[in-house]
């Protein structure tokens, strides 16, 4: 048997550590953990139905205005509730005062308005109207004893109206801009105040409102007169210039409300009987 040199010894130890190392160096790292799957959609939270702000001046009976409990309540509310719940929307209601309600919907602090706003072609230039749901005529309260048989009447007289509505407008055509017989306040019951205090000689204001307060304050010994030069008007909720998606959603709820018969137990409900044939109601 050959004896095993020392340096053979150590060339044949050095090629078994090499062939060690070579082993050590080919040795594959282990998979690293796969990443966690990222959390589906499914299981995100939904997204907050958006609730539409409704502008209302809720000083003007039967139509919008507070009860003991501040509340806003009337027809103009029921009738916006009803067409949400048609649209499938949801709203809810802030009290506005009249003087800055136009402002509030074009500076995007309310979504759309209801409160008893007639459609015009001055405000047209401004917003967007629903289809009409309510006809209103101007009217004349005058005291029982009071002379005053038309609008013609009034040229010369001291008028009450509500600031900025179209009883303001009618009777500046009449009277002029410039008349100072003209007293405008923020809504019509305190301009009935002022024809129960003897401040003014009439008051010119929607039918709808002007009939209520008269009905519900029959120891005032207030008259109303129409007048045929009054042309019917209508009101139209209304929401901010240019906003197609919104105003397409009311007026299928606005037809859907009047279909099925719930506008008209509204209407009822406030005025004591349904709404004429051929009304905007319709």
């Amino acid at each position: 048997m050959p004896s095993i040199t020392t340096r053979h010894f150590i060339q044949t130890a050095g090629t078994l550590l090499a062939g060690l190392v070579l082993v050590a160096c080919g040795k594959q790292e282990p998979p690293a953990p796969a990443a966690s799957a990222p959390a589906t959609a499914a299981s995100a939270p939904a997204p907050a139905a958006k609730v539409y702000v409704v502008g209302t001046d809720a000083a003007y009976a039967p139509f919008e205005s507070q009860n003991e409990k501040a509340e806003i309540v009337g027809f103009d509310i029921d009738v916006a509730k009803a067409v949400a719940q048609k649209a499938g929307i949801e709203v809810k209601f802030l009290n506005t005062p009249w003087e800055g309600i136009f402002n509030s919907l074009n500076q995007g602090d309310r979504d759309l308005l209801i409160s008893a706003i007639t459609i015009t072609p001055e405000r047209r230039q401004t917003m967007d109207f629903s289809t009409p749901y309510f006809d209103a005529q101007q009217l004349i309260a005058v005291m029982k004893d009071s002379k005053i048989a038309k609008f013609a009447d009034l040229k010369k007289l001291k008028v009450g109206v509500q600031n900025g509505t179209t009883g303001d407008e009618v009777i500046t055509k009449l009277q002029g801009k410039d008349s100072g017989n003209i007293k405008r306040f923020e809504s019509t019951p305190l301009a009935l105040k002022e024809l129960e205090g003897g401040g003014v000689d009439a008051v010119v204001a929607d039918n709808g409102v002007v009939v209520h307060y008269v009905n519900n304050n029959s120891d005032l010994k207030f008259k109303t007169i129409s007048d045929a030069s009054f042309a019917t008007e209508q009101y139209g909720l209304a929401v901010k210039k240019g906003n197609a998606e919104l105003l397409e959603k009311i007026n299928k709820g606005l037809v859907a409300v009047k279909a099925d018969g719930t506008y008209a137990q509204i209407y009822t409900k406030y005025f004591g009987a349904p709404p004429a044939p051929g009304a905007a109601a319709k």
